[in-house]
C-alpha cells in the first residue's frame, strides 16, 4: 500500500524538482551571460541582462546606481574593451515556488581578489534579468582591522558628507 501511494505522487515530486531545477538553471545561465558580457565588454548583452528600473551597489560606499547612472559610468569600460571580469567560483538561488522573483549570492574571483556578489533577479517576458546587485569585497576577519584603519580617513569624511545632507 505504502508503494503504491509513493507511486502515485512521484510524478508529481519529479514535477515540482525538475520544474525548480529549470528555474535554476535558467537564472545561473542567465547570469552566467551577464558575467561573460562584461568580461567581453559588450554593454549591449550585458545591459539587456538587466531590468530597465535594475540597481548596481559597488564596492565604494558612493556606489549605488541606477540603471542609467551606472550605464553612463560604466560605458567608457566598455569601450576601451576592458569592463570586468568575475568567474563565479560558487552560487547559491533562492526562487519560492511560481515567484517571479529570485535572489542569490555568489563568490566571484575578480581582479579584486575574491568577492561576493549578492542580487535580485526578476522574470520579464520568460526571461530572468538582473534587478538589483550588490558586489563585496570578501575581507577575512583577521584582516579587518589593517582595512578599517586603511579606510578610516576616508569614511569619516564620508560620514561627516552624509551626515550635513
Amino acid at each position: 500500500m505504502k508503494l503504491r501511494i509513493l507511486l502515485l505522487f512521484l510524478p508529481l515530486i519529479s514535477a515540482i524538482t525538475f520544474g525548480q531545477d529549470q528555474t535554476e538553471m535558467a537564472i545561473n545561465s542567465q547570469l552566467e551571460s551577464w558575467h561573460r558580457a562584461a568580461a567581453e565588454a559588450n554593454y549591449d548583452a550585458y545591459f539587456e541582462n538587466m531590468t530597465s528600473d535594475a540597481v548596481f551597489i559597488g564596492t565604494d560606499a558612493e556606489e549605488n546606481w541606477q540603471i542609467e547612472e551606472f550605464k553612463s559610468y560604466a560605458k567608457p569600460y566598455f569601450e576601451s574593451g576592458k569592463a570586468w571580469s568575475f568567474k563565479t567560483l560558487e552560487r547559491t538561488i533562492y526562487h519560492p515556488k511560481k515567484s517571479k522573483v529570485a535572489w542569490f549570492d555568489e563568490l566571484l574571483e575578480t581582479q579584486m581578489g575574491i568577492c561576493r556578489g549578492s542580487g535580485v533577479m526578476r522574470l520579464e517576458n520568460k526571461i530572468w534579468k538582473v534587478q538589483h546587485y550588490v558586489l563585496s569585497i570578501a575581507v577575512p576577519n583577521e584582516d579587518v582591522s589593517q582595512l578599517t584603519d586603511l579606510k578610516k580617513e576616508h569614511d569619516q569624511a564620508l560620514i561627516m558628507k552624509l551626515r550635513a545632507n
